[in-house]
């Protein structure tokens, strides 16, 4: 049974008033508010078992090295994956995309072809663009049309064998566009051996992952956005793939062996993992994960999707509100603009003096704003803890908004 009072009640920051009134928090999109599950996961640690991992014989580092594994076999099956080291801890979805564009490197070469979409997010095209920069390939952007739907016929006349990446967003944390990338990758795959990157940073916290479903190559998402720790996140990557490429830092945990004249690698996951991980984090990476599990990925999503369509349905009631991405598959966001209101932080300004929280601006996507011809957008994201009640207050404050600036 989703029992929505009893959610909320487990987030003991929504209780709390912004500027004399009850918070509304519809941030989501940049990062979740955290569980009591999550709080007390990583309270734990650094109260009862805080000591390094996998380097220790005494207790406490057995502990933490248990606890940081039991999460990464959690995540395992959070997304599917076929073996636990393929699961590679990351501080999140930035680290994680520079990472895998720096281990592929040394396979990349002059004039061959990278492949992302206009609906990216700045840390999936400025790794690329520098990669290019290093290697002389070429960037290519699928485009999108006025709904912010991107055109595959793009991939059909520019997939070929010297596209040797292909790295796209799973939903576009601007708009909320939910994109066809079971499509994407069938194509790619039909017409060139190139690798295939995800962005899941704005759908692993709305809906089922299937990394062996989806055939990608790597996945890589927040765990902030889930209900997690900021400065976690998970690269997924197929194991021979892994087994194959460069590892992006070099340090302790990293080594098999190491001497002046020589260094091999670890074994998976570790080859990946230099240095001190955020080993409270990940273990409450962990809890994150349980807390979606026992809501269940159909309840989650229902529930989203409800306050999406509610709204999208009262907002656009508003006379002069236009929604970006209106006609398209969208999940969790809604991203809007006045007529007449030329600074989208204006409007996020006065919702604040009413204790709701939203973010306004290009939201790391100036390239899809440029398209649009706008300098950025109000963009209201949910949560599995938001309410319909809390929807109505937002459509209150953007009136209120319009009449103040109008």
């Amino acid at each position: 049974m989703f029992d929505l009072q009893n959610i909320r009640s487990q987030f003991p920051i929504l209780s709390q008033k912004v500027n004399g009134k009850d918070l509304v928090y519809l941030d989501n999109a940049a990062t979740s508010q955290k569980p009591l599950a999550v709080l007390d996961a990583w309270q734990k640690y650094y109260t009862e078992i805080n000591a390094n991992v996998h380097r220790g014989i005494h207790t406490l580092s057995q502990l933490a090295t248990e606890e940081m594994e039991l999460s990464r076999r959690k995540i395992q099956k959070f997304i599917n994956a076929k073996n636990d080291f393929e699961v590679i801890f990351t501080k999140g979805t930035t680290e994680g995309i520079n990472l895998i564009a720096y281990s592929l490197m040394n396979m990349i070469k002059e004039n061959d072809e990278i492949i992302i979409s206009y609906l990216e997010h700045h840390s999936n095209i400025v790794p690329w663009q520098m990669l290019c920069e290093r290697t002389g390939a070429k960037l290519k952007v699928i485009p999108i049309d006025q709904n912010g739907i991107l055109q595959l016929d793009f991939l059909d006349e520019n997939l070929s064998e010297k596209t040797k990446i292909v790295s796209v967003n799973q939903v576009s944390n601007a708009l909320g566009i939910v994109n066809p990338v079971e499509e994407i990758i069938a194509k790619t795959r039909a017409k060139s051996d190139a690798f295939i990157i995800i962005d899941g940073a704005q759908s692993a916290p709305h809906f089922k992952i299937d990394v062996q479903k989806l055939d990608c190559d790597f996945f890589v998402f927040s765990g902030h956005k889930l209900y997690a720790p900021m400065g976690t996140g998970i690269l997924y990557g197929k194991e021979e793939i892994l087994r194959k490429i460069e590892p992006f830092h070099g340090g302790g945990e990293m080594i098999e062996t190491c001497s002046f004249e020589k260094t091999t690698y670890a074994d998976l996951p570790f080859k990946f993992e230099a240095g001190t991980p955020n080993v409270g984090g990940n273990i409450a990476l962990g809890a994150a994960i349980d807390f979606i599990e026992n809501i269940g990925h159909e309840n989650l999503q229902n529930h989203e999707n409800a306050l999406l369509d509610y709204a999208q349905k009262k907002l656009l009631e508003i006379e002069g509100l236009r929604i970006y991405g209106e006609k398209a598959k969208r999940t969790g966001v809604v991203s809007f603009n006045l007529e007449g209101v030329g600074i989208s932080s204006d409007v996020g300004m006065i919702l604040d003096k009413l204790g709701i929280a939203v973010r306004t601006g290009h939201h790391c996507t100036q390239p899809i704003m440029n398209f649009f011809g706008i300098a950025g957008t109000v963009r209201a994201s949910f949560a599995v803890y938001n309410t319909f009640e809390e929807i109505d207050i937002l459509v209150e404050g953007v009136k209120k908004a319009q009449r103040m600036l109008g």
